[in-house]
């Protein structure tokens, strides 16, 4: 937690504020379009959040969302244990640079924990500082390359 705002796992019953969410993160991300044009109904939503291999988390200030992190717990087959993968996470413009984003990781750590996850993972673009600053201050850096591989007919890449 900050002194700027509150941060909680959402469950099946915060529709409202995984919505929230969505709207923080596509303005973030200057890609709107991408999280409210085709949004998913309510009992998607209600089963995503209730999934054990889904968590949102959630920054609320005055009880409105301004922050997000989203991500899956991905099992593995070479130990009983479990990686979680932050596919967003984005802080409203007015909250950046103060500590809405590590408390946002911190809530998803302890979140995790009971579901064994032995460690979290997230990637950076190169150049996009903003983000790095963070993960550098609370993981290891690992240079890797990443690779989109599309199923056969899905277009360039996958044709």
């Amino acid at each position: 937690m900050t002194d700027a705002c509150t941060t909680r796992v959402l469950g099946a019953d915060d529709i409202a504020d995984m919505r929230s969410m969505l709207a923080v993160l596509g303005e973030a991300f200057g890609e709107p379009d991408t999280f409210s044009s085709n949004p998913p109904d309510d009992a998607y939503l209600s089963k995503l959040l209730a999934s054990d291999t889904f968590v949102a988390v959630a920054a609320l200030a005055d009880d409105r969302v301004v922050g997000g992190l989203a991500g899956y717990v991905l099992p593995k087959f070479e130990q009983a244990r479990s990686e979680f993968y932050i596919y967003d996470l984005a802080v409203d413009a007015a909250y950046r640079r103060r500590g809405v984003a590590t408390a946002l990781i911190r809530t998803l750590q302890e979140a995790v924990r009971p579901r064994g996850v032995y460690v979290v993972f997230v990637q950076a673009d190169y150049g996009d500082d903003a983000a790095v600053a963070p993960y550098t201050k609370l993981g290891v850096r690992e240079d890797v390359m990443h690779f989109d591989l599309l199923p056969p007919g899905s277009g360039p890449g996958g044709a």
